[in-house]
């Protein structure tokens, strides 16, 4: 099975391209979404950041409060790496397992963090989705309520647009308008189920620090 790693960064438009690759019945593993689920209450990912951190970051109702655990890691490189070293072994795991249970000629991976985590060798091509950065600080701030300074913060953690296009093997632009971007990405759906028929495997390859030790 083909695997596209679908990448950019943030408010770029991943969700949205995924959802359009949803729309033509394409399976979406999202990193994202299997993080949330991760440290919904009473799951052991969530009492880990409890005892790392503060009780603090853990709401009356016991859930995550991530607006001020966000906030603390991008201002907090060392809490950023320990979170991260809770997190995406638990995460990666999940996406290996969930690969296994698919049967189609194709599925994205969305791992916003590909290229910072060293995981290429996860997928078997790379699509990232980019947009100009004014772009990426309007989508933040209306969707997040997050400062300019907080959203230039995040941009600036993560790997450059620029790297991130020269190492894809293609590319999204999100500025232009939703029926332009559904064109883009029935286009490469079409591409992707013609280079499928070469892919046959369900091998799940990850860097051994995001390997769960048993």
């Amino acid at each position: 099975m083909l695997k596209i790693g679908l990448t950019g960064g943030i408010g770029c438009g991943k969700t949205t391209v995924s959802c359009l690759f949803a729309d033509l019945e394409v399976p979406i593993i999202d990193a994202d979404d299997i993080s949330h689920q991760l440290v919904q209450p009473h799951q052991p990912a969530l009492q880990k950041i409890q005892s790392t951190f503060s009780e603090e970051f853990i709401l009356e109702n016991g859930q995550l409060n991530r607006a001020a655990l966000k906030k603390y890691i991008f201002s907090n490189p060392l809490a950023k790496q320990q979170l991260e070293a809770i997190l995406h072994p638990l995460i990666f795991q999940e996406i290996a397992t969930q690969i296994r249970q698919l049967e189609n000629a194709y599925c994205i991976l969305s791992i916003p963090l590909l290229f910072e985590t060293n995981s290429q060798a996860l997928v078997d091509r790379i699509l990232v989705v980019d947009c100009d950065e004014l772009t990426q600080i309007e989508r933040v701030q209306k969707r997040d309520n997050l400062s300019i300074e907080q959203i230039q913060k995040m941009i600036a953690s993560q790997a450059s647009a620029e790297f991130k296009k020269n190492n894809a093997h293609d590319v999204l632009n999100n500025t232009k308008n939703r029926s332009d971007l559904a064109k883009a990405v029935k286009k490469l759906h079409n591409f992707y189920l013609s280079l499928s028929q070469n892919y046959t495997t369900h091998t799940c390859d990850f860097p051994d620090y995001l390997r769960i030790s048993t």
